[in-house]
């Protein structure tokens, strides 16, 4: 399989990007969406009624001034490289932009963003924001609507990625990049993904198993869900105000996860895995097949187990249909921001298709534009694009809520003692609800 020379920097950036997707730590606090997932939130609540309103693309046309884009550390130099070229092509507008990195931990990108708006800074004109973050900010009212912008561009987007961006009805931001797990598989060993869940894991108790993420983090949320959302389970009512995590549908997902470990389809140790954990087991040929995220693409070509694997989209539930779970980065403006037009042209710029082509070609982002997984550039540099763009398409966002962080510390610490057999499914259900439902009552 071909591999980019270089692959190796830009994956600093993308390993970086996926621990704050989905394998932060319990500090995390944000949004994603409620019910079965992408299409909770859209009717308004009220609860960001005031918000201020971003200017129109139209609007941005005459912007000049200097607008200020934070983000976290630059390691690949792409969020630098982007800058620069914006720069060139506005120079003779009178129109500039400035790079302000934070560290590089999500949990203190998001203290910084935090600490800013709280003081009504205009420091950050543009946050490079996590999509778990989108509820929590704009509930603070500390985003601008950007539904005006969002419902020009809507058509280019991978519809599924527009769900980051949603709240109370609203558009607060747009998508900058997006990510979604594959199911890896050892083609030595195996001759494909099998259609659904119930009959990989059949496969995989004849081999050596599957291995994913199970520790009680924010990873096992994303496994969870994407088996419990393929079902027919959700998380929240449509309106966000209450738990509905204790369903038959997420029993049946729950159940099935727990058998699956019991019976030894899947690896025993997954209870304790992170991302790492998993892909390090699955290169020393301890599984068959792996979830994951596509950084691990680039590592697996540099490992023993080179050219002996492939990956494919997540594969559909038995009487429900396919998930998977979105990650990655929006991009948003501060309410609090002193060049709002600069900040939409600049957006504009960013999530081009010229940016987007080359983001994905050098630095090895997923797009959130349609049109460019179907480059000819971006197909060459990232072999899984067709792959990546069928995850994406069927992922959904986590669920939509200002206090995400507690919805996600209840889904992750009870699932993971029902894989570890210190409760039964049913019980952990009934737990995360009353958890869940004891976080809402705080907003």
């Amino acid at each position: 399989m071909y591999v980019r020379k270089g692959f190796a920097a830009a994956l600093l950036a993308s390993t970086a990007l996926f621990v704050a997707a989905c394998g932060g730590d319990d500090n995390k606090s944000s949004s994603g969406s409620g019910g079965s997932g992408s299409n909770a939130g859209q009717k308004s609540t009220g609860a960001t009624q005031g918000a201020g309103k971003a200017p129109t693309l139209a609007d941005s046309k005459s912007a000049t001034g200097q607008v200020t884009y934070c983000t976290g550390k630059d390691t690949s130099g792409g969020q630098k490289a982007s800058v620069k070229e914006f720069n060139t092509l506005n120079k003779s507008k009178g129109l500039s932009a400035k790079l302000l990195e934070f560290p590089e931990s999500a949990d203190e990108q998001r203290n910084q963003f935090i600490q800013r708006q709280e003081a009504k800074s205009g420091e950050c004109d543009i946050f490079y924001s996590d999509v778990i973050w989108t509820a929590e900010f704009a509930s603070q009212k500390w985003l601008m609507d950007m539904s005006d912008y969002v419902n020009q561009r809507k058509a280019e987007f991978v519809p599924s990625t527009l769900s980051t961006i949603q709240y109370d009805g609203k558009y607060f931001g747009v998508p900058k990049q997006t990510d979604s797990a594959f199911m890896y598989y050892r083609k030595d060993k195996v001759d494909s993904v099998p259609d659904t869940w119930q009959a990989l894991y059949q496969q995989a108790a004849k081999g050596k198993g599957v291995t994913y993420q199970g520790a009680a983090y924010e990873g096992l949320t994303c496994d969870f869900l994407e088996i419990a959302f393929a079902a027919g389970g959700g998380v929240l009512s449509p309106d966000g105000k209450k738990s509905i995590i204790n369903s038959p549908q997420n029993l049946k997902a729950l159940q099935f996860m727990v058998d699956g470990v019991k019976n030894g389809a899947a690896n025993k140790a997954v209870t304790t895995y992170m991302e790492e954990q998993s892909r390090r087991s699955f290169e020393a040929s301890r599984a068959d097949f792996m979830r994951n995220w596509p950084y691990a693409y680039a590592l697996g070509n540099q490992s023993k187990i080179k050219g002996k694997f492939a990956v494919a989209p997540l594969p559909a539930f038995e009487g429900g249909g396919k998930a998977g779970i979105l990650g990655d980065h929006n991009l948003v403006i501060s309410a609090f921001s002193k060049n709002p037009k600069g900040a939409v042209a600049l957006i504009d710029y960013l999530t081009g298709e010229k940016a987007e082509i080359r983001d994905a070609a050098k630095y090895s982002l997923a797009p959130v534009l349609t049109s460019v997984y179907d480059n000819a550039e971006v197909k060459k540099a990232l072999p899984f694009s067709d792959e990546l763009k069928q995850a994406v398409q069927q992922a959904k966002s986590r669920p939509v809520s200002p206090v995400y962080s507690q919805v996600s510390q209840a889904i992750y610490k009870n699932v993971n003692k029902a894989l570890s057999g210190q409760q039964s499914p049913q019980d952990a259900l009934k737990n995360a609800d009353s958890q869940i439902n004891s976080a809402l009552k705080t907003f």
